[in-house]
């Protein structure tokens, strides 16, 4: 897989006219190596649902009056760019227009993604209908007569559908629709059927074809859909509502994987299908950093003007990022992530029944995923299938429900000198009702006091001694073993209309409301939704209380250093090379509009002291891709340098024997 891919959309209308008109050989090759791309996603079928070359299986764009795809595909590989080809495999507007019945339809007959027809937008098609046919002739008619580097198909993935071919089919199968359950069974073998489908087409035609189905998000703990692509895109644009959060979360899963997979950002100000919208160079640099530094190579959205001629300021805004990567490349390669610490997801394993009301799928993984980042420490993202013994720390974070197979998965972690840090609802089994394994409590269920106070028994690095506000939902324990770190205050009643005190909520009574955080020979447990607390109000306490936990748990932490908060760090093995790098990136996005996150300037650090510890002989150390050698010293296996200055993205390569 490249590292420097640009995914350029082309939407276009059947309402303008003429298209593709201004295309040129030379001036697309120009901008390619402008931007320093050596693979471009070019178009076959958009959203509207027009073809972009002669076709049978399709029709031609009304506006287009030669092969732009063939154009397109030619002009890169001439100058060595591969060509992956898109298809808007769920959207084709033109023929939701004549089939509408082929259309995805909720409870109420209501299609999506617009609702009707007379809204401007796109209508989604269920794939247990004759449309999959149709579709699958105009991959196979693709891959046929085309030299395509790959296929990208887009919008896809298991769909919630009430259309009338999946009554009829659960129906036919005996199942009752109105069980949302049974109905689910069926959206997952429809989707299980259209992979299936896709990958004999294309195999018949060009077998080991690399495909890839895009649906907006790699669900977690769900391997089984993740590898119906033989690579993984992480769609996540910070601009256009996943945030800077999203792509760390979602890359340090999908490295777990062994995949190759690639992070997937824009050159738009917000997010697709916005013309005339541009980020600043110091965001898209910094956004393709983020991606080599957490294993993946880059993909950049952009989208081609209805007269095909390709903007030169996007490509001149994707060339300052690109040439960066290009330099760095060597150095990325065939990577595997080092990790003290494993976040086993909530998306992954599940969420208590009890608890599903008000749980917002995502929160706590990304949560923590922000205090991992923060406190700087090395970290995995994990599904129940994954190793857990490979890992110092397992964190279960908030909702974690113990079935019974991961009960045995974590009592063998536990036997192996593993360690858990359990928050709120986690550790408990899935009834709600006891804890699954020994964390030196015993449950006596939900804490009646919400919000309610922190007392911790220990010394905070920022705050001073204090009964501090913890706003999410508690779980009430008492001691069975193990030994109280920090203690809950109750307030003195629950705000409503008949006991309410100022503005927000009661104060602290001094109460004493039981243990809010027990360590163990298995771990430390918190008594609170913390993680989900975190990523909702981002109050300093939850954060110093868990790195403090971590502190305790990981007392020979593989990497220690001075980067601020806003710093990201991570550390990557070449094992093939010999040779550890550690990546180092500043950027602090800030919030503009209606919460758009933008980067604009990057003040770089100064003398950033960097310790790993490491048992590999590590012989040299140097600044890369500058190859400046780096003076260290090695004492006892801790690797210990000062980074000069950190200028948004640093590397630091240690060679070992």
């Amino acid at each position: 897989m490249r590292f420097r891919q640009v995914h350029l959309d082309f939407h276009t209308s059947e309402a303008i006219t003429p298209i593709g008109h201004r295309f040129d050989k030379k001036q697309f090759q120009e901008m390619l190596r402008l931007g320093h791309v050596d693979s471009i996603t070019v178009f076959s079928k958009c959203h509207h649902g027009w073809a972009y070359h002669p076709s049978e299986a399709n029709e031609i764009h009304p506006g287009l009056s030669f092969d732009l795809l063939a154009a397109q595909i030619e002009a890169a590989h001439e100058i060595g760019v591969k060509t992956p080809v898109y298809l808007s495999a769920g959207l084709d507007e033109k023929l939701a227009r004549r089939h509408p019945e082929w259309l995805i339809r909720d409870e109420n007959d209501t299609t999506g993604w617009v609702k009707g027809f007379m809204e401007p937008g796109y209508h989604q098609f269920c794939m247990n209908s004759p449309y999959l046919g149709i579709l699958l002739a105009q991959i196979r008619e693709v891959v046929s007569r085309y030299d395509a580097d790959g296929v990208f198909l887009d919008i896809v993935g298991v769909r919630k559908c009430y259309c009338h071919n999946c009554i009829e089919s659960a129906r036919r199968e005996g199942m009752d629709p109105r069980d949302e359950q049974a109905m689910r069974r069926l959206w997952e073998s429809t989707y299980a059927n259209y992979t299936a489908r896709v990958k004999e087409t294309v195999d018949s035609v060009k077998p080991g074809l690399p495909i890839f189905h895009n649906g907006g998000h790699i669900r977690r703990g769900r391997r089984d859909l993740a590898m119906m692509n033989t690579h993984l895109e992480l769609e996540s644009l910070p601009t256009g509502g996943w945030g800077y959060d999203h792509f760390p979360l979602s890359a340090r899963y999908a490295q777990t994987l062994g995949v190759d997979f690639l992070g997937m950002t824009g050159k738009f100000h917000t997010s697709w299908g916005e013309f005339g919208g541009y980020k600043h160079p110091n965001a898209l640099r910094y956004e393709a950093a983020l991606s080599i530094a957490n294993g993946a190579k880059c993909s950049i959205g952009d989208q081609l003007h209805p007269d095909g001629y390709m903007d030169k300021a996007t490509y001149a805004l994707i060339g300052a990022a690109y040439s960066e990567v290009e330099s760095k490349e060597a150095w990325c390669a065939n990577a595997a992530n080092v990790a003290d610490v494993a976040l086993l997801s909530i998306e992954a394993v599940g969420v208590h029944e009890k608890a599903r009301a008000g749980q917002s799928t995502g929160v706590s993984d990304a949560g923590a995923v922000r205090m991992l980042l923060e406190g700087k420490i090395l970290f995995d993202v994990i599904d129940k299938e994954h190793d857990f013994n490979a890992y110092k720390v397992l964190i279960m974070p908030d909702y974690a429900a113990v079935d019974a197979h991961l009960q045995g998965k974590l009592e063998q972690y536990l036997q192996q000198g593993g360690k858990l840090l359990a928050t709120g609802w986690s550790g408990l089994d899935p009834a709600g009702e006891k804890f699954a394994v020994d964390l030196g409590v015993r449950y006596l269920g939900v804490n009646p006091y919400k919000p309610d106070y922190f007392r911790p028994g220990f010394a905070l690095k920022s705050l001073k001694e204090a009964s501090f506000i913890f706003y999410a939902q508690g779980q009430k324990v008492e001691l069975a073993g193990g030994t109280e770190l920090g203690r809950r205050e109750d307030p003195y009643f629950n705000r409503d209309a008949f006991t309410f005190c100022s503005h927000q909520h009661t104060p602290s009574s001094g109460n004493d409301g039981g243990p809010g955080m027990v360590e163990s020979g298995s771990g430390i447990y918190i008594a609170w939704n913390v993680f989900e607390d975190y990523e909702k109000k981002g109050s300093l306490i939850l954060k110093e209380t868990v790195l403090y936990a971590l502190d305790r748990l990981l007392p020979g932490k593989t990497l220690q250093t001075g980067l601020p908060a806003q710093g990201v760090v991570t550390l990557q093995e070449q094992k093939g090379l010999n040779r550890l790098v550690n990546h180092l990136l500043y950027a602090s996005p800030v919030r503009r509009g209606d919460g758009v996150e933008v980067i604009e300037d990057i003040i770089p650090l100064y003398n950033v002291q960097v310790s790993i510890r490491t048992d590999r002989p590590v012989k040299q150390v140097y600044l890369a891709p500058q190859m400046t050698p780096l003076p260290f010293s090695n004492n006892d296996g801790m690797v210990a340098y000062t980074v000069p200055e950190l200028e948004c993205h640093q590397m630091v390569v240690m060679d070992y024997e």
